[in-house]
């Protein structure tokens, strides 16, 4: 069966391989996928590509029996029986753009990057992938728009270990994770517009050292005027439903930030976030240390112009030093400690 070709675009159609597209037109190839239903696992590790269906709801992406047979990478810190969907992998890969496509039911993630510099993925529903919703380890210059990520174990969309991420996470919607945006000892990174909603945790930025890793860090990110609410899934070790179950217990967090340094927090709503179990946070929005994890002390943090109410057990819970950080014009009602300057009750305003 023959692909189709024309002015530098290589069209596959349902039952044909979009492997033997990507590999036979290699660097610099756009691939047009049409509407239906691909059944294969996928390895871009070509710079200059861009794969492109017909939008989420008319192309999808599921298991096949062929991943073995083109030695796609493994996922990251996962057995070799876990297949992910679209994997982006390789010596100096650069500039590649997944986009208008769905990737769903697989037993690693839906979207795999490791060590790419300029990476998009837009327009692209990542759902019940088992680990991951779309997993950016190692990488720079990405951007992540516009994409719904559900059901996972973990993150919807994770940021890991970009020390250098010059990320832009913006106008996603995650539900049904663990954390819905997981931004994982990486920095640079700008959070904006994403809607987080039914998630343990709906935003977590954590600087937390891990044994054999690279080191860790959270520093100069942004996150503003993201929609943080009704994330009350449990998660972590001992969970029945296998929620981030390596780690300890989480639910009913908005937004956290663990060893974070110079993060702007501003124009965000977090509201509506109850625990549905024990927690080790106790606020919708926490601001705290991880030392005890070998990451570091919350510093130098801003956060302003955020409506942080309606939640329970407490709107804002911080345990940082706060000659070292900026609250300004925030309205929230139950914290932790009582009085924050910098947070009104929003009666008093």
């Amino acid at each position: 069966m023959s692909l189709v070709q024309a002015e530098g675009e290589t069209f596959v159609k349902p039952g044909e391989s979009i492997q033997r597209a990507l590999d036979e037109a290699g660097p610099g190839a756009t691939i047009q996928l049409t509407e239906g239903t691909y059944a294969e696992s996928l390895w871009i590790r070509h710079s200059g590509v861009t794969l492109v269906g017909a939008g989420p709801e008319l192309t999808r992406l599921v298991p096949g029996a062929a991943a073995e047979e083109v030695g796609i990478p493994q996922l990251h810190d996962a057995s070799e029986d876990v297949v992910s969907g679209i994997s982006v992998h390789g010596d100096g890969i650069r500039d590649v753009t997944v986009r208008g496509l769905a990737v769903s039911g697989f037993s690693g993630s839906g979207v795999y990057a490791h060590t790419v510099q300029g990476l998009v993925v837009e327009d692209v529903e990542a759902r019940d992938n088992d680990f991951w919703g779309i997993y950016l380890r190692e990488s720079s210059g990405v951007e992540v728009l516009r994409c719904r990520a559900s059901g996972s174990q973990y993150a919807g969309i994770a940021l890991s270990f970009c020390p250098e991420a010059n990320a832009l996470v913006a106008e996603n919607e995650t539900s049904a994770n663990a954390f819905g945006i997981f931004v994982d000892n990486s920095s640079k990174a700008r959070m904006v517009r994403n809607t987080c909603h039914g998630n343990s945790a709906g935003l977590l930025l954590l600087n937390q050292t891990y044994e054999g890793e690279l080191p860790g860090g959270v520093n100069d990110c942004l996150v503003a005027e993201n929609e943080l609410r009704g994330n009350g899934l449990l998660s972590g070790e001992g969970n029945p439903n296998g929620l981030g179950e390596a780690g300890p217990p989480i639910s009913g967090v908005g937004l956290a930030l663990i060893g974070a340094h110079r993060v702007t927090v501003v124009g965000n709503r977090i509201h509506d976030n109850h625990p549905s179990g024990p927690s080790v946070m106790g606020g919708a929005f926490v601001l705290g240390s991880s030392k005890d994890w070998g990451g570091d002390e919350s510093l130098d943090n801003h956060i302003s112009w955020n409506r942080i109410t309606g939640n329970t057990p407490l709107d804002v819970q911080v345990d940082a030093d706060f000659t070292r950080q900026g609250f300004a014009n925030n309205v929230a009602n139950a914290t932790a400690p009582d009085t924050i300057e910098g947070c009104a009750a929003e009666e008093s305003r």
